[in-house]
């Protein structure tokens, strides 16, 4: 006779924790409203300039001292403010963002509107080092880089659709109307973080944690390494696209051109939310692979003067720059445990300092060599990202997925 099988309990599986949708939706909207604020100026200043009765270069300025600002704040503001609670950090920041703008949408004069700018830029700074911790901070470790990516998604957002929305409502209403509503949203937006946003403390280990030891920490510099010479070939690009599609016979499609690499972008930062957890060295590695693609599509294009392959090159452009952002922050707040505020903020130097190199450089490249010699120069610094990131499986981008960050705060806790 068969002996009855003998069975165990079940065991009760927990779910996972769902993630904090209000509170990170919030944090994405102030990621748009930042970059909104950043390159709106762009899409406005034929009509700035003439308002402020100062040349386009002068008015280009505005672009220019908003970077130079979150240089300058993002490190020592960052150091300075590591005891004190983020959510009140974040609302300040945020509340900078509406004075700046109400402030540039009324101003009359071009030195008051620089000094807006700049003001912008200094709130920017502080924003971009605060947010991707605060993100990471109130999630379950295992749920880290889907946080992150929700929390960036806005920025991606604001380049993709928001800029251009915001250049055709300056055209109906006038820039400074446009300038006066994104102060409007985040006045809406501060509210809506007092609702939503838990609280969560400064850290004191943070406060002490000095730049120079942060540096030498394994990793940290390897991601910030990776992170200056990625944006710097991309802005290398980006800045002068309009330059690089006019031998092609695009110069009249650079705003469809713009709308592929936008909504790529989106394609991307839903990608990278799915998988970062898991697999975030291949996926930064993809980044690198997928913008020297689009990269050597335009050198082929422009040696051949046809036009055709722009369009993938757009394509295969967002789809590799989309979720950058999300991967590099990621990866450095890994590698510096304790002190990630600290390395959030060297972050956004190297990728304020890549946007203002890659003007300057790409200017002077296409002043002296010609558009061509653009996407040749993206491939060169783009091969040394991709070197960087193979090169650190180690420390910066290593091969397994989110234990790492686990043991890191663990640790440091």
């Amino acid at each position: 006779m068969p002996t009855p099988e003998l069975r165990t309990p079940a065991q009760p599986v927990t779910p996972a924790p769902r993630l904090p949708w209000p509170a990170l939706l919030a944090m994405s909207t102030a990621g748009f409203v930042t970059i909104m604020t950043e390159a709106l100026p762009a899409g406005v200043l034929p009509a700035m300039s003439a308002d402020l009765g100062v040349g386009q270069s002068a008015a280009g300025q505005s672009v220019t001292l908003y970077a130079v600002g979150s240089i300058a704040a993002a490190i020592p503001l960052t150091a300075v403010t590591g005891r004190l609670p983020r959510k009140r950090l974040l609302l300040v920041a945020v509340g900078g963002f509406a004075a700046a703008n109400a402030v540039t949408a009324v101003s009359p004069d071009y030195p008051l509107t620089m000094a807006a700018r700049f003001a912008a830029g200094l709130v920017a700074g502080l924003l971009w080092a605060l947010l991707a911790g605060y993100a990471r901070g109130i999630v379950a470790p295992e749920q880290r880089g889907r946080a992150m990516a929700v929390a960036m998604a806005g920025s991606t957002v604001a380049l993709s659709v928001g800029v251009p929305a915001g250049t055709l409502l300056a055209g109906l209403v006038g820039w400074r109307v446009t300038f006066g509503l994104m102060s409007v949203i985040a006045v809406a937006l501060t509210g809506w973080m007092l609702l939503v946003l838990p609280p969560l403390p400064g850290r004191a280990d943070q406060a002490r944690a000095p730049v120079r030891r942060v540096l030498r920490t394994p990793g940290v510099a390897a991601v910030l390494a990776v992170t200056a010479t990625f944006v710097l070939a991309h802005n290398v690009l980006y800045t002068y696209v309009a330059a690089l599609l006019a031998p092609l016979g695009l110069d009249g499609r650079t705003d469809t051109v713009l709308l592929v690499i936008g909504l790529s972008s989106l394609v991307s930062i839903l990608g990278t939310g799915a998988l970062i957890d898991r697999y975030l060295r291949p996926l930064t590695i993809a980044a690198s692979v997928l913008l020297a693609a689009a990269a050597l599509l335009l050198a082929a294009a422009l040696l051949g003067s046809t036009g055709r392959p722009a369009y993938a090159a757009a394509a295969l452009w967002g789809l590799g720059f989309g979720g950058a952002a999300t991967l590099l922050q990621t990866a450095v707040a890994d590698a510096a445990g304790s002190a990630g505020d600290i390395a959030q903020s060297l972050l956004v130097t190297c990728w304020n300092l890549g946007i203002a190199i890659g003007g300057l450089a790409g200017g002077l490249l296409l002043d002296h060599a010609g558009p061509a010699a653009l996407p040749w120069s993206a491939l060169v610094l783009l091969a040394a990202a991709l070197a960087t990131t193979i090169g650190g499986r180690q420390h910066g981008f290593p091969g397994h997925g989110g234990t790492r960050s686990c043991e890191v705060d663990a640790h440091s806790s």
